[in-house]
């Protein structure tokens, strides 16, 4: 049984999500060595969200509790949160629920701004660095598999790319309004991931010329070099910052890379250098300048905020910012998605199905092997009787395993199942049943 535990931009704040994102330890083995019953673990973790999703032993009796019990452990022992400060901030899913939900996350339609395509490479990577840490399951290869499916379905056939605009083009139109010319701007890029070369484009698109990367990890001069831009040192950073008309940061950095400190430190160079020679680049202190912080956790101490002429753009504001979603697009993404998830949910409702076929099979041909028993004892000459028997049996069982798979497919394998019960006293468990009982117990 699957199952999904979630903690979203639409159900938790970004403080603790940015506390979910920097775990001392990866959370997927702890989920994972948390009870026998968890069969794998993957965990999606971006600025916008913290999710895992877990594979969980069916027959065991209270999976869904043990699965969110697991996970809560997890995310406690990895980063400090207790399940009681979580408490209200994170949804449950579970059974054919959780596969329409990683289709839809996969494709955009739950990010901040709807349609933004870098949440599909970050769900690939989660599967990738689970497979590292050995903690996949062959239903969690074939879930995410059809999530990149269905994502680059999405993707192929609908405008939601076009509808939705990633953070980093959206804090750029958000700054549009105050910069007349971007061919003026001096604009310091802090970071050297995707999100950095994504960020080189958008700045180039909206006319920015002037710009150069610092890296707190060291690689902005190969940066600079393939991106055609400007390295700065670890030693000019602050005056860097104090002249940019723009800083954008979005690293990885678990700590804060600019602060008020920085701000202060740049200015103060700048001030010795004025008096020690002639000829130094004017600054402007009394301009305003604008900082925007894309990184989670954050990049930038919000105590920038209180350096006179700075204005902090951060992602809990573009959040506030981000743009209605284009009805027609997203509607047309949503049922694509729908269908996907109809089509994976139908794959393993045949598995669901199987034990109740086999057990009906099993069933009949105890009868029939009795009667051939009897029949033989009888005397059948040449098998024929015993012949027409057994192939009288493949006929009257064609149809009740074809409507068995039809009847899982609509999601009604409980009918099949209490029929088997009523009519021949054949008991099997509704997996099914068991996981939409479990997961409204623990909700």
């Amino acid at each position: 049984m699957l199952l999904c535990v979630s903690a979203s931009h639409k159900t938790a704040s970004f403080d603790l999500l940015e506390r979910l994102s920097v775990p001392a330890t990866p959370v997927a083995p702890l989920i994972a060595e948390h009870d026998e019953c968890v069969q794998g673990a993957v965990v999606v973790a971006t600025c916008n969200r913290f999710e895992a999703y877990v594979d969980m032993d069916e027959p065991v009796t209270a999976a869904v509790a043990l699965g969110i019990e697991a996970t809560l452990a997890a995310i406690e022992s990895a980063t400090g949160v207790p399940a009681s400060e979580l408490e209200g901030s994170y949804t449950v899913l579970g059974g054919s629920d959780v596969a329409e939900h990683l289709f839809s996350v996969a494709s955009g339609l739950e990010s901040v701004v709807v349609g933004e395509g870098e949440i599909a490479g970050q769900v690939r990577r989660a599967l990738n660095e689970s497979r590292q840490l050995g903690t996949t399951s062959a239903e969690l290869e074939r879930l995410f598999q059809r999530a990149s499916e269905a994502q680059r379905g999405v993707k192929n056939s609908t405008a939601i790319g076009r509808a939705g605009r990633s953070l980093v083009r959206l804090g750029l139109e958000l700054a549009d309004s105050r910069i007349a010319d971007w061919s003026t701007q001096r604009v310091l890029l802090v970071g050297t991931g995707a999100y950095a070369a994504a960020t080189v484009a958008a700045l180039r698109d909206q006319g920015a010329e002037d710009i150069s990367v610092y890296s707190p990890s060291g690689r902005a001069a190969k940066f600079s070099v393939k991106h055609g831009l400007r390295a700065v040192s670890a030693e000019t950073f602050p005056s860097a910052v104090a002249h940019a008309d723009l800083v954008i940061t979005c690293t990885t950095s678990e700590n804060h890379v600019l602060s008020a400190a920085t701000f202060a430190a740049g200015r103060g160079a700048y001030e010795t250098a004025v008096d020690g020679a002639a000829g130094v680049c004017p600054v402007d202190h009394t301009a305003r300048r604008l900082i925007i912080d894309l990184g989670l956790p954050r990049n930038v101490d919000p105590d920038v905020a209180t350096v006179p002429g700075v204005d902090l753009l951060d992602l809990e504001t573009i959040r506030l910012h981000a743009p209605l979603e284009e009805l027609q697009a997203t509607d047309a993404a949503r049922d694509l998605v729908r269908d996907a998830a109809r089509r994976f949910a139908s794959v393993g409702e045949r598995k669901n199905i199987t034990p109740a076929v086999v057990a009906l099979r099993a069933h009949v041909f105890g009868v029939l092997d009795a009667e051939v028993a009897r029949v033989r004892a009888r005397g059948d000459e040449g098998g024929q009787t015993e012949q027409a028997l057994r192939h009288l049996v493949g006929v009257l069982l064609h149809t009740p395993t074809t409507r068995a798979h039809e009847l899982a497919e609509t999601g009604r394998a409980d009918e099949y199942i209490d029929a088997l019960s009523a009519l021949f006293g054949i008991e099997v468990a509704d997996p099914a049943a068991a996981e939409r009982r479990g997961i409204a117990d623990a909700g």
